[in-house]
């Protein structure tokens, strides 16, 4: 049984990942959205009043320079850090002021985390790895170990279960962070710099499974990036600097393997 509060998780479909194309029109709240976001480091503002919002099965690239507020920005937005002024709200539903223990309930079974490296358990094997985060949120392992199953078949990783990560390529260990991230049926899903440890060839498989897989579960997308070309993958794209958002560049074209 799902934790308290959380809607039931459908299995992911077995079939390849579907095309995505643009995502329909917005009649519904944001499913995520900050307003007025400030966070200070001592006299440092690490946010300075950033506004933005994402709809179920976008996706939003937070770009910027090294020192800019994006992971800052980011860690407000997943409840990891608890801004000091401003609101962030979750399907329309404020959050900021939730407890610790709330806000860790949330980001178990209601957010998924992809990093830079993957962060997998090494003593786990792959299965592992993906079962024990639908089991933290609640599920018996036999039936949390059978969605796991079902997402790595779905990444193309059946193969690769009984695997611990020292075993796994750099683009396998990723992929199946994605399938941890996405085994709980979240409503939104944080990124942190999700290629900046891949070669551009399994950056962009890496990056293609990411944004199809949580546009066909419809969870929105949040990646911080410095890369423009990890941004181009993106619905939208926000430019952070000083811990204030500035008109971002045009968008590049998704970049294309061609050498």
């Amino acid at each position: 049984m799902s934790a308290p509060g959380l809607r039931h998780r459908p299995e992911p479909a077995t079939t390849a990942v579907a095309a995505w194309s643009t995502p329909p029109a917005r009649v519904r709240p944001p499913r995520l959205a900050g307003r007025g976001l400030v966070k200070h480091f001592g006299p440092t503002a690490a946010l300075a009043g950033v506004d933005l919002e994402i709809g179920e099965g976008e996706s939003l690239a937070i770009t910027g320079p090294s020192g800019s507020g994006k992971s800052t920005l980011m860690h407000v937005l997943a409840g990891i850090q608890v801004p000091d002024a401003g609101v962030v709200t979750l399907r329309g539903r404020q959050v900021q002021g939730f407890s610790e223990r709330q806000r860790s309930v949330l980001r178990r079974g209601r957010y998924g985390f992809v990093f830079q490296h993957g962060q997998l358990l090494s003593e786990l094997t792959a299965l592992e790895n993906v079962a024990v985060a639908a089991m933290l949120d609640g599920e018996p392992r036999a039936d949390a170990e059978h969605l796991a199953r079902q997402w790595l078949a779905r990444l193309g990783l059946a193969g690769c279960a009984q695997r611990r990560p020292g075993e796994l390529t750099a683009g396998e260990a990723q992929r199946v962070a994605v399938a941890r991230a996405l085994v709980t049926h979240p409503d939104v899903v944080f990124a942190d710099e999700p290629t900046g440890s891949l070669d551009h060839a399994t950056g962009y498989e890496v990056m293609r499974l990411i944004v199809a897989t949580t546009r066909d579960v419809e969870a929105a997308l949040v990646v911080v990036t410095q890369d423009p070309r990890v941004a181009a993958w993106c619905d939208h794209s926000v430019e952070l600097r000083d811990g204030r958002v500035v008109p971002a560049p045009a968008a590049a074209p998704v970049p294309d393997l061609a050498p």
